[in-house]
């Protein structure tokens, strides 16, 4: 208390001594306060400021990852789509080639039925019942 000895130096009345020593206190509690309102707003500020940067890194975080995800779901889909390609291509070549056995298939079942029907001696444009039974069988 660097101001009771500087003020106890001056010649005052006892009740002038007690005023002033109240005008101090309040003065300096004022003072006080006024410090602390400075630093409470000044913390209050950054911390204002903080919680802001910190929303604005979030969303900024938020927002990478719904691009990482928007971007692995195109490549899931891409990839998919490629699959599927890939499939209907290979359903492609086995249908031609089921269809290629089918035709050869045919082809050889009309030379049995020719070379039958030339054993038999019978016409190769009649259609006889027992001769495609015997086809049948084999």
């Amino acid at each position: 208390m660097a101001h009771a000895k500087r003020f106890s130096q001056i010649p005052m009345s006892k009740c002038m001594r007690d005023l002033c020593k109240e005008e101090d206190y309040t003065f300096l509690k004022s003072l006080e306060k006024q410090d602390e309102s400075l630093e409470e707003s000044t913390c209050v500020e950054s911390k204002f400021q903080e919680k802001q940067e910190e929303r604005i890194r979030r969303r900024q975080e938020l927002k990478q990852l719904e691009r990482e995800k928007q971007y692995e779901i195109e490549e899931q889909q891409k990839e998919k789509d490629k699959q599927w390609k890939s499939h209907v291509a290979e359903l492609d070549v086995q249908r031609k080639a089921i269809r290629a056995k089918l035709d050869r298939l045919r082809e050889f079942r009309d030379f049995q039925k020719k070379v039958v029907l030339q054993d038999l001696g019978l016409d190769p444009g009649s259609a006889n019942e027992s001769v495609n039974h015997l086809l049948r069988r084999l």
